[in-house]
């Protein structure tokens, strides 16, 4: 058999048939048993009737006769009785003398066996030494069971003259005829009854499974982030409405527990926020503080060069307020959901306008054609492809002698496909899969929003946007969106 686990319903359809067959088969031992131990008895108490009726005949003709009652007139006192008693009780009569000889007997045959002429020591000394004096032996031969019993025949003054032996057939035709006629109807009727044990057993299987089957399919359709159904199952089983209500105190304590968690997610999520931006916020303010203090220490209304230096200490203020602006910026940028509004634009022309904020002399565009056509958002467009951009130069190294970022715009199908390549330091395996989350970030400043709301933009257009990259050579994205 198979490894596979069978199924309740099988297993319950084979316990039923298992049931019947083990109850068949003990039922069919039973009856073998019982009926060979009513045919040893028939047999038994058959052999001791005949046997009785003979010694009443017997002792009938030895009332009877004319000679002598005595052992060594025993063949004369039989010499045609014998044949008549034979006749009448249809069974072989054999008479010795006490010493086992021989006498007398029913069986007509010229050449006689020498066992027939004389009895073991054996059965002379067991008849002579039971109470009953009486002695039955079995033998089979030819495949056959005989039973001879040897017991006194005596004279009226039940004085011992001789040993009758009286030679027994077990004949169990009959009985093997009624056994098998038996065990025929009983096969007939525990293959009826098989049938009923399956039937019933379908049905019944059918009931139990369905029950099952409906808490299986629901537990397989649970899900924290959903609303789960209860089960209702009407005229079940104390067992089966035992385990459905389990179940639905189950999706009860889920639907709490997820309410829960889903409270705590937000809460966490924000603390985290807040605590991001307290930290970016704090960055810039430290070096303005300390410019303020700077120049109030320092501030000199003679210095000669105080214009320059309020020149300076004003560029270092706007810098960290600039700072400060992007922060914010980024933040409400990411919190705010891109606004669908899908127009017909060129992409190539959109991308160049993008780029053209960018002062770096190492940024090239490549374009596949003057115009690819698609549906998006001028302002969401430029949007992604600047952030791409500014990621692309941040990654790349100061030390990199000779720095270069690579945009290409082409079609692939009916997709219009943007792609920013840097030569930068690459993003290392273990934090690829996390590159679009928010919050996540491998730069030391900055918030690492850019890439979530990236993704954002592009998947609300029904895009995608991917990546490869390697360690020391450089990353590629792209930007992938319908053109139609």
């Amino acid at each position: 058999m198979n490894k596979k686990r069978l199924s309740l319903r099988a297993r319950i359809n084979l316990a039923m048939i298992l049931l019947v067959l083990v109850a068949s088969v003990l039922i069919a031992a039973v009856t073998i048993y019982q009926y060979s131990e009513e045919a040893k008895e028939y047999h038994s108490e058959r052999l001791e009737r005949k046997e009785k009726a003979i010694k009443q005949s017997i002792n009938f003709v030895i009332r009877e006769t004319t000679y002598p009652v005595t052992t060594e007139n025993i063949p004369l006192i039989f010499k045609d009785e014998i044949f008549e008693i034979d006749a009448i009780h249809n069974l072989q009569i054999n008479l010795y003398d006490l010493d086992g000889q021989l006498l007398k007997s029913s069986k007509r045959t010229i050449q006689r066996d020498s066992s027939d002429l004389c009895l073991d020591a054996e059965i002379l000394n067991t008849l002579s030494n039971t109470l009953e004096h009486r002695y039955v032996l079995k033998n089979k031969v030819a495949g056959q069971t005989f039973q001879s019993s040897y017991s006194y025949i005596m004279d009226e003054k039940f004085k011992t003259l001789g040993i009758l032996n009286l030679p027994y057939l077990e004949n169990d035709d009959f009985f093997n005829k009624e056994l098998k006629e038996f065990l025929t109807r009983l096969a007939y009727a525990y293959l009826l009854l098989i049938l009923v044990a399956i039937i019933i057993a379908y049905f019944i299987s059918k009931y139990i499974t369905k029950s099952l089957r409906t808490i299986s399919d629901k537990m397989n359709e649970t899900r924290l982030e959903k609303r789960n159904k209860k089960i209702q199952i009407e005229s079940s089983s104390e067992e089966i409405e035992s385990l459905v209500i389990s179940y639905n105190s189950m999706i009860d304590e889920i639907e709490a527990s997820a309410v829960v968690l889903a409270t705590n997610e937000r809460e966490q999520a924000w603390r985290e926020m807040a605590k991001q931006v307290a930290h970016e916020i704090k960055n810039p303010l430290t070096p303005m503080r300390l410019t303020v203090q700077s120049f109030e220490r320092k501030f000199d209304p003679n210095d000669p060069n105080i214009l320059q230096k309020l020149k300076e200490y004003s560029k270092t203020l706007i810098q960290q307020i600039d700072t400060l602006s992007s922060i914010a910026s980024a933040f409400s940028n990411f919190a705010k959901m891109p606004a669908q509004q899908s127009e017909e634009l060129n992409v190539v022309l959109i991308v160049k306008l993008a780029l053209d904020i960018f002062n770096e002399d190492y940024i090239h565009f490549y374009a596949e054609q003057d115009e690819i056509i698609a549906k998006f958002d001028r302002t969401q467009l430029i949007r992604v492809v600047t952030n791409l951009v500014k990621n692309g130069i941040q990654a790349i190294p100061e030390t990199t002698e000779e720095p270069k970022i690579e945009v290409r715009v082409f079609t692939e199908g009916e997709n219009a496909v943007i792609t920013v390549e840097d030569n930068g330091a690459g993003i290392a395996e273990e934090t690829q899969n996390r590159i679009f989350e928010p919050k996540f970030t491998t730069k030391s400043s900055g918030m690492g929003l850019g890439l979530g709301m990236v993704k954002n933009i592009v998947e609300t257009f029904k895009g995608s946007i991917t990546f490869t990259s390697q360690l020391g050579k450089g990353t590629i994205f792209k930007v992938t969106f319908p053109n139609k």
